[in-house]
């Protein structure tokens, strides 16, 4: 987070929520989806978003993968996610041993290398939070508020190729 002229700006570029800033709202929306299962179904792209806005709390070497997987839930929905991520939490089990399979995020690009984009037409901050939830207009508005984001975040990747 910076300060500037008062108002608190996220690394993304987003000013601040009533919330606070983008990890703050990451955190309510983690701590939220422990007691709501039909919320938990945006976990993997909430997370992809939320470290692909602000790499300084993401490990480099994972965010190609939560690019591709962003632009596979962009694809192909997100049944297909939840099916996708399934397997491969069932083959990240100890005893499979068969560790993670990149091939069905192979068809799509790789992340752009070089700066991280500044700004993204929209973030986690500007996620409505209305009595004492992110869900309080339903499950399918949250949902498109969320593919909204991830749309963001892989559009302004992609700005910063060429």
């Amino acid at each position: 987070m910076a300060d500037g002229a008062g108002v608190s700006r996220c690394e993304c570029g987003a000013a601040a929520g009533p919330l606070g800033v983008c990890v703050d709202y990451f955190h309510a929306i983690l701590a939220e989806e422990q007691s709501d299962p039909q919320m938990y179904r945006w976990h993997a792209p909430v997370v992809c978003v939320h470290l692909l806005q602000h790499p300084s709390q993401a490990h480099e070497s994972y965010r190609d993968g939560q690019f591709r997987l962003l632009q596979f839930y962009l694809d192909k929905g997100l049944d297909a996610l939840l099916r996708l991520t399934a397997r491969q939490v069932a083959r990240n089990n100890h005893r499979a041993r068969s560790g993670y399979d990149m091939a069905s995020l192979e068809a799509y690009a790789p992340l752009p290398q070089g700066e991280s984009p500044r700004s993204f037409r929209a973030t986690l901050c500007g996620l409505p939070f209305r009595d004492g939830s992110f869900t309080a207009d339903g499950h399918p508005a949250y949902g498109r508020r969320i593919q909204a984001i991830a749309e963001a975040t892989v559009e302004s990747w992609r700005s910063i190729e060429g």
